[in-house]
């Protein structure tokens, strides 16, 4: 490698941004033609060679961050910037959802029966599944917070069972979100209270699993290493990302199942 005068890093060519958008045209246009013709092929191979992507794409920035050295402070910083525009783009992308939410509810049409919920809806009660879901989502804040605490001391086990209680939780919330889906007394096609329900709550769903299977990979990362008290972005990212999430919820809760309802 030829000597660097400057603390950037300047980014190899690599295959896996290509493959990526192949995978996402595959997975997109398989799932158009499992809806119109029952046929699961086409999308099951945008899956697997988006899995594919995601693994080599993920190893070599672990390789260059970790055991190359790239990620000197400027770049890290560039890196926070990144991660910052992206969760702002995301809360403009839940805006969305409370903005129809709102506007649907704000002023009932006489369409809907003039109140909300609309006239047939039997909305869920707030304080059963729905309180429980954001009391295990902010015990996931807890933890994942111990755990970032953890790495900055040199905690190595703390973080290990601190990030270990905290995906577990993430997949609880989820399953506790699947058995309340399929008890609901209405579904997405029920008018507009069904479709903004299940859009926002089930996009928050996804942005759980999400954040859940990120966590996952810094645990392996934190098992095997990875982390040191100065230098761990890739745990901080998926911190952020993971109290973005819960913020949402808690707006998510008070908006549509406890005001909404």
């Amino acid at each position: 490698m030829s000597h660097q005068t400057h603390a950037y890093h300047m980014v190899d060519p690599s295959p896996w941004p290509l493959t990526g958008a192949m995978a996402a045209l595959l997975m997109t246009s398989g799932l158009a033609v499992w809806f119109h013709f029952n046929s699961t092929t086409l999308m099951t191979m945008g899956s697997a060679l988006l899995i594919l992507t995601m693994y080599q794409w993920w190893r070599d920035i672990i390789r260059e961050g970790t055991f190359q050295g790239h990620h000197t402070p400027p770049v890290q910083k560039g890196l926070r910037y990144g991660m910052i525009l992206f969760i702002t783009s995301e809360i403009f992308f839940f805006l969305g959802f409370f903005w129809a939410f709102y506007h649907s509810s704000l002023a009932p049409t006489p369409e809907l029966g003039g109140c909300w919920p609309p006239t047939g809806v039997t909305a869920l009660d707030p304080f059963e599944v729905p309180l429980l879901n954001t009391a295990v989502l902010l015990a996931s804040g807890v933890t994942v917070t111990w755990a970032h605490h953890s790495i900055m001391e040199g905690n190595r086990s703390g973080a290990i069972q601190a990030l270990t209680l905290t995906i577990l939780l993430g997949f609880y919330f989820t399953f506790l979100q699947g058995m309340e889906y399929k008890e609901t007394p209405f579904t997405i096609a029920d008018g507009v209270y069904g479709s903004t329900f299940f859009m926002a709550t089930g996009f928050h769903g996804l942005h759980v699993i999400i954040g859940s299977l990120f966590l996952a990979v810094c645990l392996v990362r934190q098992a095997l290493f990875h982390f040191t008290s100065d230098h761990h972005f890739g745990f901080e990212a998926a911190a952020w990302y993971w109290h973005f999430v819960d913020v949402v919820w808690l707006f998510l809760y008070a908006s549509i199942y406890w005001w909404g309802s």
